[in-house]
């Protein structure tokens, strides 16, 4: 009980910096997209994914990258890549004594993601990116799929960040609201950001920081009475997201994107994905 009153308490508080928009450059404060307004904007305007049984595997769900730019700004990002991934079970090839080419090889795993999708072959990792200004009404981001009637427990990715948590600021960003999940319910409307509260660091190594939200689950309920409650997720999935859409002017890092992995879903990892974004409306 005292851990989950605590998370709140740093949760409220970083909610506050999110919205007044702390943290930007020189300190001065930053426009940025109010988090519930804009997420229940991109719910209502990207439209909901199509599952095809005979063409979708069963019993697993899928991170469909998607692009929000309705002005053609041509400024958000978002991809699987080959090789920006968090390695597991990997090899290397180690060079010879003149460095001409290789001479034998090394198995490399990465402390930061211990565990990962097992078909991901080619160490994909997620891009999302928004070059600019946070304020721009455009978003990069993620659609997952196949989701629909769960009840979430669990949250979490690894993100390409060195320092040993979310809030350094070495590496991919990581805020009060971006990356965040949007989560509609049966209930509510909900979302939580990548460093509001801070997720629980389950492993960390030099580049990669593994962040886990629950059990139980709590996030921000924009449709709850009062507004902005931070309060346990209720109800079954309805959609679930990935948004990001703070800019280069957003701190601690100004870096503007984030490489993330091995999505997790009530401990499910989806490490792998399409290389284009499944929506640019």
């Amino acid at each position: 009980m005292k851990r989950i009153l605590l998370t709140g308490v740093i949760a409220v508080l970083g909610f506050a910096a999110m919205t007044l928009g702390v943290g930007g450059a020189g300190g001065a404060d930053v426009a940025k997209l109010d988090p519930g307004q804009f997420g229940q904007t991109l719910f209502a305007q990207l439209p909901e994914l199509p599952y095809d049984p005979l063409v979708d595997p069963p019993g697993f769900f899928q991170v469909k990258p998607q692009e929000f730019d309705p002005a053609k700004t041509g400024l958000v990002q978002a991809a699987w890549l080959d090789g920006t991934g968090c390695p597991t079970h990997a090899t290397i090839a180690l060079p010879n004594s003149d460095f001409t080419g290789p001479d034998g090889s090394a198995p490399y795993d990465d402390t930061g993601c211990p565990t990962g999708d097992s078909k991901d072959q080619h160490f994909e990792g997620l891009l999302l990116a928004k070059t600019g200004p946070s304020v721009n009404f455009a978003s990069a981001g993620a659609e997952l799929n196949r989701v629909k009637g769960i009840t979430l427990t669990e949250l979490g990715w690894d993100i390409r960040k060195s320092g040993g948590s979310g809030a350094s600021a070495l590496g991919s960003h990581c805020g009060a609201g971006a990356p965040r999940w949007n989560i509609q319910t049966t209930t509510n409307f909900y979302f939580l950001g990548c460093n509001s509260p801070p997720g629980t660091v389950t492993a960390s190594s030099n580049g990669w920081v593994r962040l886990r939200w629950g059990p139980p689950l709590f996030a921000f309920c924009v449709t709850c009475t009062p507004p902005f409650l931070f309060t346990n997720v209720t109800g079954t999935v309805v959609r679930l997201q990935i948004v990001f859409d703070e800019g280069q002017d957003t701190g601690p890092d100004f870096f503007g994107a984030a490489f993330l992995d091995n999505i997790d879903v009530n401990g499910a990892l989806v490490g792998h994905g399409a290389t284009d974004a499944s929506s640019r409306p």
